[in-house]
């Protein structure tokens, strides 16, 4: 997928020497060419799995140019024909080109023009194949029951693991860096076991309320809390009989801490105010975006709460980890947003797909479904394309303007994160956005589209 590396170019000319010379010079070129005397010879080649492209003289015994232009167009109309005609025949040319024919070159024509042509020609092929892929890739993933997506070793490993914990019910702490997916992760864990349509209750422990924290989690009986004349229950006497993920549990305030330690291996509650605690049947799934063992080392977590969370270990894969499962996530992720917004396929530049296999995504999952979203909204440009023939100059220009906005895409047009990446002075990064026309605001407003979604 997203490749064009097994692009050919078949060739159909029935004068020898022609034909020779012809071979020889785009092979110099670096192009791939299998030559064909006539149409007959070249058609058991063209399915509709071909993904090259077709050159053929107008003029030729048996099957002409025109009727193989006719039968390629009837396999596949998205399959580029580049016609070669004598200065007799440029009336069909034209008429062919009307019919959907990519070019035509009037013999005797140079090198350098079919050259050119046949460049474009695969180019448009692999953006038509390009995009069948991410159809076909996001109709496939979207056909999987599992939403955790993915063909990688690293995937294949992890669903098999969330298959045997939820099987067994057991607490499990999740670790992985920001943006993995370990709230999927722990929602999976509740799906696939005997919990499944009972609550499962997710708890911030980064955003819990301050003062309020403690009533959040432990719940308060009536008349116990200030400006409250009700009960409340908490959100792990919420959970009871389902599962309780405590997402970002490294985050949690040590005073939570150890009042959680005792719910833990109590497997009771006591709301404030109340006289006596409730037995709840308690499933814990925690998750942490660095070791715990690192915040016991800071003093930023008990340690016995950390051997008591600590039965059973899941670590979910950096993306980076992954090998192709960037391209299969794109797809998906291309196609949510095309449904959320009525757009149609992006096409595939250059530009996107080398962001796509040369990017690191220190973001991960999350990071790639913003860059997704921001190329079907066409926030994301990237690089223009360059011609190896540009000046040095060219290039330069091109590849500062594709980190540049490459960076913008990756933290949503904020440019504090992006001094950082870049390690560059604010005034000169304003001073390279000025000279390469990059336009900041657009990159803020499909980040604030996005999270508006």
């Amino acid at each position: 997928m997203l490749s064009g590396a097994d692009q050919i170019v078949l060739f159909v000319e029935d004068d020898a020497e022609l034909r020779a010379a012809t071979v020889q010079r785009l092979e110099l070129e670096g192009i791939a060419v299998r030559a064909y005397p006539s149409a007959d010879a070249a058609l058991p080649l063209i399915d509709a799995d071909f993904t090259g492209i077709i050159v053929s003289d107008i003029r030729m015994p048996g099957t002409d140019g025109l009727q193989l232009f006719a039968r390629v167009r009837a396999i596949d109309p998205e399959l580029p024909v580049i016609l070669v005609t004598g200065h007799a025949d440029v009336a069909m040319a034209v008429g062919a080109l009307r019919a959907g024919a990519f070019d035509f070159l009037t013999k005797p024509f140079a090198a350098e023009l079919l050259i050119a042509a046949v460049r474009r020609a695969l180019a448009q092929r692999r953006l038509i194949n390009d995009n069948r892929a991410l159809r076909a890739a996001a109709a496939s993933a979207q056909a999987e029951s599992d939403p955790l997506i993915g063909d990688s070793a690293a995937m294949a490993q992890l669903r098999a693991t969330i298959r045997q914990l939820a099987a067994a019910d057991i607490d499990v702490l999740v670790e992985g860096e920001t943006g993995t997916g370990k709230e999927l992760v722990a929602l999976q864990l509740h799906r696939q076991g005997p919990r499944r349509g009972k609550p499962f209750i997710a708890v911030n422990c980064g955003a819990l309320p301050g003062a309020l924290s403690e009533s959040e989690l432990f719940g308060h009986a009536a008349d116990s809390v200030p400006q409250t004349r009700l009960s409340r229950i908490g959100q792990i006497e919420a959970s009871s009989g389902g599962t309780l993920l405590l997402d970002e549990i490294d985050s949690m305030p040590l005073a939570l801490q150890a009042k959680l330690l005792r719910v833990l291996e109590e497997r009771e509650v006591q709301p404030i105010g109340s006289d006596r605690p409730r037995q709840i049947d308690l499933h814990v799934v925690a998750t942490s975006k660095r070791p715990i063992e690192q915040a016991v080392a800071d003093g930023e977590f008990r340690s016995d709460l950390f051997y008591r969370l600590d039965v059973v270990r899941l670590r979910v894969p950096a993306l980076r980890q992954r090998g192709s499962d960037a391209l299969l996530l794109f797809a998906t992720f291309v196609e949510e947003a095309r449904a959320r917004f009525g757009k149609p396929m992006p096409p595939l530049t250059d530009a996107i797909r080398r962001h796509l296999k040369a990017h690191d995504w220190p973001g991960n999952v999350r990071e790639l479904r913003n860059f997704a979203w921001q190329t079907v909204l066409g926030e994301y440009a990237g690089a223009p394309d360059v011609t190896p023939d540009g000046t040095l100059a060219e290039r330069v220009r091109a590849f500062e303007k594709e980190v540049i906005e490459t960076a913008l895409a990756a933290h949503g047009g904020r440019i504090a994160p992006v001094l950082r990446q870049l390690n560059v002075p604010r005034k000169t990064f304003y001073d390279k956005v000025a000279r390469l026309g990059i336009d900041l605001a657009r990159f803020r407003q499909a980040s604030d589209m996005i999270r508006d979604r």
